[in-house]
């Protein structure tokens, strides 16, 4: 039989087929050579990674106060309490969150503090816009509060009458149980006074030392920024509101 072209030729060069893999081109065959191949190269690999994460840092800083602005813009907020209207529940010094969205959903409550735009401080409208910005980051990571901002407590609400004498507040004729004042109080008599609806009468808790609603009276409900709910700053005295 005339043998065909695929049929084995014993004169053909034989083929190992018992190994498969693929071999390493620079593998040297020294072990201690391979070695320091291989730490040379997992060093270079940390160095390009290193070189890469300066190349990002200046993004990663950028996204970081973008984000960092818009939570403080639309969520949530640090203020730093710079007097002494809110003694003995906040101190000078003192840091507090203040959720933004806690009146989108809700109204006001006797007892809530609140953060809102002071009556006494006339708004800038020829900031820059690279004031506006420096600002906004320096609110944002709590580095500063709005000199147009006040932080004081709902007192009375709209449609209520307040009346204070003899150092007792009275809404709609009975008077007002205050559990966060921790130390006496002297008030001049004021009202009766009905707060319209849509605003809130608001004071500070040092009566004795807080220019509040009994200076500019009630302020609408448009004007809060929002509702201070936790204390965060110095550690020693963090805690709910």
């Amino acid at each position: 039989m005339t043998s065909g072209p695929f049929d084995d030729d014993p004169a053909a060069p034989a083929f190992d087929t018992a190994d498969d893999g693929v071999s390493d081109p620079f593998d040297t065959g020294d072990p201690d050579l391979d070695r320091l191949r291989a730490t040379a190269q997992e060093q270079g690999e940390k160095a390009d990674a290193v070189r890469s994460f300066w190349k990002e840092l200046p993004f990663l800083i950028v996204v970081a106060l973008v984000v960092a602005v818009i939570i403080k813009t639309f969520l949530i907020q640090a203020f730093f309490i710079p007097s002494a209207s809110m003694h003995d529940t906040l101190l000078e010094g003192d840091r507090v969150m203040v959720n933004k969205l806690a009146y989108r959903f809700g109204e006001p409550h006797r007892g809530d503090v609140i953060v809102f735009d002071s009556p006494l401080v006339a708004h800038d409208q020829t900031e820059s816009f690279l004031g506006r910005v420096v600002r906004n980051v320096g609110e944002a990571l709590g580095l500063s509060t709005p000199e147009s901002a006040l932080i004081k407590r709902v007192i009375a609400l709209g449609g209520e009458t307040i009346e204070i004498k003899g150092n007792r507040i009275y809404i709609d004729g009975v008077a007002i149980d205050e559990p966060y004042l921790t130390r006496p109080v002297n008030m001049d008599a004021f009202g009766p006074l009905t707060i319209p609806q849509g605003y809130v009468f608001v004071m500070g808790d040092n009566r004795n030392q807080s220019e509040d609603g009994r200076v500019f009276g009630p302020i609408p409900d448009s004007d809060i920024i929002g509702r201070a709910f936790v204390r965060v700053w110095p550690p020693g005295r963090w805690g709910g509101l």
